[in-house]
Order: structure tokens, then sequence, then C-alpha cells
């Protein structure tokens, strides 16, 4: 008589469900696959680099101060930084295991396992590592690093997916969603208080300015489990103890928070199950009149309409350009009243607001097989480009005008002005044209169905690669607009700054007229290949 073999746990079958999931996603092309590697290799690279700057710092006395406050960013990242830059991971998407017969407590012990798969958990796991080695000294500190490492991933892996499963019926709803944007300003506050903090930490002269920081974060999990290693080194098993108890707490509370919110998820309805209510008052038509009669005529202007329609409605697009917007006014009006920055500050507006370029048609998602019927010949791809590119001019010029006005106005250097502002109409003319090469080339798709997923899985290094490449070309094409405003504050030569305004924007448009050349005929080509890749989530 033989017996039925055992089944799989729910642990192995996620397990087994994201690799899967991975591998078929490079398996699409021989390109993706690349990306992926690539970001594979970029990201080993990085976490060994910090491996290796912590060994070195073995043995110094602010090594403790650095250690335990890097690990308290990284976990502050990690709470944050999934729910609004590009990921995808199908398995940790509660709202798809809704109709699933699956208990709580194993599905968070799944979903927590299968979490740790990934570019991510590996690079913090070398992180946690370095610190430990960085600190550990004697048995007792060995001993307790080899508990802290562990806790540390298990605890940021922990915090990330129980904020998600905590904020996914309000990332999800339209409303939720449209509150959502108002994160954007909290990350651009939050990387301009990171920046400030560095720039008062180089005029203070040393590492030794953060003890006051160190003595609070090193009480606050996963950090205190990295403290616990130096208490141990030092002695102080007694401290050591409570630190570490600290965080293994905050797990066991994380795990718990983490399988409250499934169980809700799970359980209780949402706003998707009640019927909308008839609009019997007869405002629902929008009239479009309006703004089309402000808009060009052809096909120009119906595909600005949709454009701007897509910034307004659109909560991800939103909540892109909201933290572009803020982050370019933010950085370079933030420095300039420090007194740290002068007014080519403003190129880093340029930049964030051409970044909104690349990926041009994601944003579309699935719908954009509406717009592939309308694109037969090189000429109908360039003028989609071209109108989505006007859109963006319409808002960011003179945003950028502003910005570099503000920057002058505050640091009183009027006289930076005009090449200021040539620069960096260069450098948004640049991004642009890449972004729209970049948009033919790479594109990703950003799915609708989850509020904290910006890429389908398997294409998260593809959008990496095509933003950070993209934004090093356009860096690299706009040298020789650099390098001249550069070479005349050098030799003193300020009466020919002001050429660069005139010359700056006729570069800018001249390499945005190329991008939208070379895009156009590549766009035309790989037509279902891109609405293939865009469509995926």
């Amino acid at each position: 008589m033989t017996t039925a073999p055992a089944p799989d746990s729910l642990t192995s079958v996620f397990v087994r469900l994201k690799l899967s999931l991975l591998r078929n996603g490079l398996r699409q092309s021989a390109a993706r696959t690349a990306v992926y590697v690539t970001s594979i290799v970029v990201t080993a690279l990085f976490g060994a680099l910090l491996l290796l700057g912590f060994v070195l710092l073995r043995g110094y006395a602010d090594a403790a101060s650095l250690a335990i406050l890097l690990t308290g960013v990284m976990a502050l990242a990690w709470t944050v930084m999934p729910l609004f830059v590009p990921s995808g991971d199908e398995t940790l998407d509660p709202s798809r295991l809704v109709m699933l017969p699956l208990h709580p407590r194993p599905l968070v012990r799944a979903l927590l396992v299968a979490s740790l798969v990934g570019t991510g958990p590996a690079f913090t796991l070398l992180v946690g590592l370095g610190a430990a080695l960085a600190l550990a000294r004697g048995t007792g500190g060995v001993v307790v690093a080899v508990l802290a490492v562990p806790l540390v991933v298990l605890v940021c892996v922990a915090l990330s997916r129980a904020v998600a499963a905590a904020n996914v019926r309000l990332l999800t709803s339209r409303k939720g969603r449209d509150l959502a944007v108002l994160s954007g300003l909290v990350i651009a506050l939050g990387i301009q208080a990171v920046n400030f903090g560095a720039q008062r930490l180089s005029r203070a002269g040393g590492l030794s300015s953060l003890e006051p920081a160190t003595a609070v974060v090193s009480w606050l999990p996963p950090a205190s489990a990295v403290a616990a290693v130096d208490s141990a080194s030092q002695g102080d098993y007694a401290v050591a103890a409570v630190q570490l108890l600290l965080t293994a707490v905050a797990l066991g509370a994380l795990l718990y928070w983490w399988q409250r919110s499934l169980v809700r998820l799970m359980t209780e309805p949402d706003g998707s199950t009640i019927g909308a209510a008839p609009d019997t008052a007869g405002g629902g038509r929008e009239s479009t009149g309006r703004l089309a009669r402000l808009l060009p005529g052809g096909r120009t202007g119906p595909v600005m309409e949709r454009s701007l329609r897509y910034i307004w409605r659109d909560p991800k697009t939103k909540m892109g350009w909201i933290t572009s917007l803020a982050m370019g006014a933010i950085v370079p009006m933030f420095n300039a009243l420090q007194g740290a920055g002068s007014v080519y500050w403003a190129c880093f507006a340029s930049g964030m607001l051409g970044m909104l370029m690349y990926n041009q048609f994601g944003q579309d998602t699935s719908a954009f097989w509406m717009v592939a019927q309308t694109i037969s010949t090189p000429a109908d791809a360039y003028a989609e480009l071209r109108a989505r590119a006007l859109t963006l001019l319409v808002i960011t010029m003179p945003f950028t005008v502003l910005v570099t006005v503000g920057t002058a106005a505050v640091s009183g250097a009027w006289s930076s002005l005009p090449d200021a502002l040539g620069v960096a109409f260069a450098l948004l003319g640049t991004m642009l044209g890449v972004g729209a090469l970049a948009s033919a080339l790479f594109p990703y798709s950003i799915p609708q169905d989850s509020a904290y997923k910006n890429v389908a899985p398997g294409q998260g290094g593809l959008a990496w690669i095509s933003i950070i490449g993209g934004m090093f070309a356009a860096a690299l094409l706009c040298a020789p607009v650099i390098g001249a405003a550069i070479y005349l504050n050098v030799t003193d030569e300020t009466s020919l700054l002001w050429l660069l305004l005139p010359l700056g924007t006729l570069y800018g448009a001249l390499f945005l007229w190329a991008g939208l050349k070379l895009a156009a005929p590549r766009t035309a080509r790989r037509l279902p290949e891109i609405l293939a890749a865009v469509s995926k989530g």
C-alpha cells in the first residue's frame, strides 16, 4: 500500500512562486535578463563596498555611531521606500490572496520567508553583517552579533510588509490614493533633511558630533540590535540583552500587526463592494471644450489633454509630479537659505522634472493599446511623443524659471541668473530627449491593482537601469554647456555668461528634437514589444 506524498508547506510554495515569477519575467527578453543581472551586480558591488568599509572601520572609536545610525536610516528606508519606488512582487500583494483559504499565521510566515528572496534583503544582510564585523569584539560580542544580524534583516523586511499591508485599503481607494500623493512631500523633506545633516556633519568636523543622535537611535529597533553588539563587546551584557530583546519584541509586534492587517483585509468589506450612487444631478458630465480651445490642433491637442488629465487624475502620476516639483523646489531653496549653494542648484529642478519623460507609455498601462492603434508610422510616433514632451514643457519650463529666480533671490546672486537658467534649460531639454528614447527602448508596466507597486514583477531592474542610465546619458550630453559655464566662471569671463541663456535654450531644444526623432522610428518598430511590456501589470 502506497501512501500519498505529503503536501508541500505553504512557505515552500510561496518561495517557489516568487522564484517562478522572477524566472518567467526574465524569460521575456534577453535585454530584460541583462538589465536584471546588471542591477544585481551593481547592488552586490555597492553592498560589498559597504561591507569592506565597515571592516576597515573596525577598531575606530566612531565606528559604532556610523554603524548604528546607518542601520536606523536603512530601516527607515525599508519603511517608506517600497511604497513609492519601483518594486514588484506578486507573492507579497495581500489583495491577491483574499479568496484563498489560508490561515493568517502560516500566511505571514510564508510571506516573510518569500520576502527574504531578493536583492533588497541581500543588501540589508551585507550592511548588517558589516556593522556587526565592525563592532564585534570578544566572545560575547560575536555571540550577540550572530543573533543581531538576522534580527536586523527580519525586522526591516517585516516592517516594510506590515506598513504596506496596513495601507493597502487606503492606497487602493481613489480618495486614499489622492491623499497618498502627499507622501512625495514627506520623502522630499526627508531626503533634504539627510542632506542638511550631512552638511552639518562636515562642518562639525567628525563623527563625534553624532553621539547624541546615536544615544537615541541605539534604543530603537532594529538599530538596537547593532548597538547590542557594541555593548556586549564592551562588557555591558545587561545593556546588550535589553537592546537585543527590544529588537526581538519589535519583530514580534510587527508580525502581529501584519497578521491583524491581513485578517482585516481578507474578512472586512471595502468600498469596492458598495455600488456607486447614481448621478441624478446631471453634474457628472465634464466639459472639455475650454481646455481643448487652449491646446494646439491636430493630434497634438488631444494627446496633451490626455496627458494633463493623467497628471490631475491618476494617483501614481500625480504622486510622481508632486514629488518632483517638491524636491525640485526644496533642494535649491534650502541650500540657498543655508548659504551652502549657488544659483546652479536650480538645475536640480530640471533633473527631477526631466525624469518625468521616462517611461511615457507605461503610465497608460493596458490602455496603451488604444494609443497603439493610432500609431502606424514613425510620423505618428513622432507626433505622439512630441505632444507628450510639450505637455511636460508647459509645466516644467515656467517652474524651472520660478525656481531659478527664487534661488537667485534668496542667494543674492542675480548676476548668475542668465547662465544658470541656460544650463537648466539645456539639461531639461536633454533629459526630455533622452527620456523619449528610453520610453521606446526600456518600457515597463506601472500596475494599477496595487498601491505599493510601481513596476511589474521582473521589470524592477529594467526600470532602474532606464532611469539611472538615462540620467547619466543626459548629464554626458549636457557636458558641453556645463563645461562652458565652468570655464567662463573660472576664467572670470563673466561678461560672456549671459550667452549661456540663449545657447543653453537652443542646445536643449536641439537635443529634445534629436531625441524625439531617434525615438519615433524605434517606437513604431517596437510597438508590439512596448504594448506587451506596459500591459504586463
